[in-house]
């Protein structure tokens, strides 16, 4: 609250500044990883569902058990790109990663 005791307006990028740092710091880089890893993983259980497939059903379709999908719903930090797209493959959706280019400063060793 501001001194008048009327309450202060933030946007969310705003807090998100203050209390992880401004973009490209490392904890804001690691809030936002995890949270679109997160995301990942709503999507995958929410298209799940829309197929009426069970975790099993969908394990037997890419050869992994329903635990690794349970895992995979829940945490996706673990997971290599290729059973990703295994997964939206037998689920027959389209994915799109985006790949983003942080610097130039390259060299070769």
């Amino acid at each position: 609250m501001d001194k008048k005791g009327k309450m202060k307006m933030m946007t969310l990028d705003a807090l998100k500044d203050k209390h992880l740092g401004k973009v490209g710091t490392q904890e804001r880089d690691d809030y936002e990883f995890e949270l679109k890893v997160e995301v990942l993983g709503e999507v995958i259980k929410s298209v799940r569902k829309e197929r009426h497939l069970t975790q099993e059903q969908l394990g037997e379709l890419i050869g992994v058990n329903k635990s690794q999908i349970s895992k995979l719903e829940r945490n996706t930090k673990n997971v290599t790109i290729e059973t990703i797209l295994k997964v939206f493959r037998a689920l027959k959706t389209n994915i799109k990663f985006s790949i983003e280019k942080m610097d130039d400063n390259y060299g070769i060793a």
